[in-house]
């Protein structure tokens, strides 16, 4: 045999259509926002009060101060079971965006075959063969695959960066709910104590003559129930402390220590502008990067629909011990070119383009579900939190109110002109003021964790993911395609 030649410069010209073209850009953001966010008008500042004028920060955790926070947020990033499956679907999305990368190169595979009188088939071929197959990108089929692939790989990132801020703020909120637990159960002790106290009181008047049975038997009744409400509380402090260990991948055997009284307020949080809010937050780039994967998908399925072209080379060697191989040259070396076009499929490829269009159709919706409800959380985490500031106020003045409406209920039971009910019932007041004020400084201090996470600055160092992250999207078509493809969004 003879080596099989082509004429190289319909060669060389395929190899300059596969190479001069780049692919078209997936849409930008603003034309995203304007599909994605058809009846929203961002405002140009946060409607609710609460807020401090200035750029986002990170590292927000090492505003309140707390070593065991801190740690409890470290353990639960090493050890979360939600955040290792997150981690899992990045390392997958490298792998499928790897697969992707690996059309565009050519195919080498290496034949070897023996065939002595005494071994392998016996047929006495012996056959060594090297072939080689590049199919070329002439349409962006290959280079739209891999930058799909791309595009979901840092999507599935960004997934996982939100995914660690959303359990730090969620190991942060346990923590402060287990210290407000553990308080209301030190408050519940009090109203035990003060219960304890009008038994006896009620028992020192019917000893000098001046109550009577009825107020012994109230005193009691209201005791027992102090106790099952102090009972109460204990198990919700163990079920919180549960809860955190859960978060951090502990056995939850509510063995977790926190502190009996719940840190002080941080600063106020710069909370930067609406329109900032959509090129931070990881889940929000992260739906970005979803449209750029879908875009890419409708433009590897228009592709598919068009020829394809392939450059064809091999290097081989045969040889018989059985018998002689006549107009044979070892070894053979051929290069050759093949075309492949789809004539009829049951419009299958059509179906396909369509089903990518609504994908990114799709896409695009989440991408607007997902814009408004991280501005919705801000919004939100604002307007609780200063009004919970606003409560605390009211209830700290409540608090001292009843304290002494207390003391003046007890002197006058005690000097003989007022009852017991009167004694109880402003002691159900005091203790209810201060349940209320707890649960205010606590919820406060989930508003802010809220505000934290909602505004996405990250809690340990600055945002990972920016507008590289998109660059690095941008780069994988950049090595050619279909400059005259336009965006499939409709």
């Amino acid at each position: 045999m003879r080596a099989r030649t082509v004429p190289a410069a319909p060669l060389i010209l395929a190899v300059a259509i596969a190479s001069g073209c780049a692919l078209a850009p997936p849409p930008t953001p603003d034309e995203v926002r304007t599909q994605a966010l058809p009846n929203v008008t961002v405002a140009a500042a946060w409607t609710a009060p609460g807020g401090m004028q200035g750029d986002v920060r990170g590292r927000w955790l090492a505003t309140f101060g707390e070593p065991q926070l801190d740690g409890l947020v470290r353990e639960a990033l090493a050890y979360n079971s939600d955040l290792r499956i997150a981690a899992a679907r990045v390392e997958r999305a490298a792998a499928y965006a790897k697969l992707a990368d690996s059309s565009i190169y050519p195919v080498v595979n290496l034949l070897a075959h023996g065939g002595g009188k005494s071994g392998g088939d016996a047929s006495g071929l012996n056959i060594f063969g090297l072939f080689a197959n590049w199919e070329l990108d002439v349409w962006g089929r290959a280079r739209a695959q891999q930058a799909a692939g791309e595009a979901q790989y840092v999507s599935a990132d960004l997934d996982a960066e939100y995914a660690r801020q959303s359990i730090a703020a969620m190991v942060a909120k346990s923590w402060i709910l287990a210290i407000e637990a553990r308080a209301q159960g030190a408050i519940a002790g009090d109203v035990v104590r003060a219960s304890e106290q009008a038994v006896g009181l009620a028992g020192d008047r019917l000893r000098v003559g001046r109550g009577d049975e009825y107020d012994i038997a109230l005193a009691r009744a209201n005791l027992d129930t102090s106790r099952d409400a102090a009972r109460q509380l204990a198990l919700a402090y163990d079920q919180a402390i549960r809860a955190l260990e859960l978060l951090i991948g502990r056995y939850p055997a509510a063995a977790i220590d926190v502190p009996s009284a719940l840190p002080p307020m941080p600063e106020p949080v710069p909370v930067g502008l609406p329109s900032e809010l959509l090129e931070r937050r990881p889940d929000v780039i992260a739906a970005a990067r979803r449209i750029d994967a879908a875009f890419y998908s409708v433009l590897e399925a228009r592709a598919a629909r068009l020829p394809k072209i392939a450059l064809t080379a091999s290097v081989n060697t045969v040889s018989s011990e059985l018998f002689l191989l006549q107009n044979h040259s070892n070894p053979v070396a051929s290069l050759g070119a093949n075309l492949v076009a789809p004539l009829f499929n049951g419009h299958a490829l059509e179906a396909q383009v369509d089903v990518r269009t609504a994908e990114q159709k799709l896409a695009i919706a989440d991408y607007g579900r997902v814009a408004t409800k991280a501005f919705s959380e801000v919004e939100n985490a604002l307007s609780a939190g200063f009004a919970a500031g606003e409560r605390q106020a009211i209830l700290a003045s409540a608090v001292t109110n009843n304290n002494r409406t207390v003391e003046l209920a007890q002197v006058r039971y005690q000097v003989g002109s007022g009852d017991l009910r009167a004694v109880l019932t402003q002691n159900v007041a005091l203790y209810g003021a201060r349940t209320a004020l707890l649960r205010a400084q606590s919820d406060a201090l989930v508003q802010r964790v809220n505000l934290y996470l909602a505004l996405g600055g990250g809690f340990d160092t600055p945002p990972a993911h920016t507008a590289e992250t998109a660059h690095r999207v941008q780069s994988a078509a950049a090595s050619g395609g279909d400059a005259s493809s336009t965006h499939p969004v409709h």
